[in-house]
């Protein structure tokens, strides 16, 4: 079993959207950063935007007004809502996931499987 399993992409035409989804295995506890990153052929894996335990949320310059992140909590999920898609956004895209156990100072870090996006006419 995987412990975080992301589906949502594919192929869309410029100007479409699409919604990426990462569901983290019950068995992951203290969650508190989720997040979503990219990686292209020559090019280092890039922070998208990521969402703390609170609500907070953070992206990539590049994204921003057009993407969304979420989380439900409670279906220990990540979600990417990715609107007025452009070809430079094609890029396997990973879930990130990282958790803390304060009681004990511990930090976890775990990654996606990924999942292509391609955006081209």
């Amino acid at each position: 079993q995987a412990q975080l399993v992301e589906s949502g992409g594919g192929l869309v035409q410029p100007g479409g959207s699409l919604r990426l989804s990462c569901a983290a295995s019950r068995s992951i506890f203290s969650i508190n950063v989720m997040g979503w990153y990219r990686q292209t052929p020559g090019n280092e894996r890039e922070l998208v935007a990521n969402i703390t335990s609170g609500g907070s949320t953070n992206y990539v310059d590049s994204v921003k007004g057009r993407f969304a992140i979420s989380r439900d909590n409670a279906k220990n999920t990540v979600y990417l809502q990715m609107n007025s898609l452009k070809p430079e956004d094609t890029a396997v895209y990973y879930c990130n996931v990282e958790t803390f156990r304060s009681s004990y100072g511990t930090r976890y870090i775990y990654w996606g499987q990924g999942t292509q996006v391609t955006v081209s006419s």
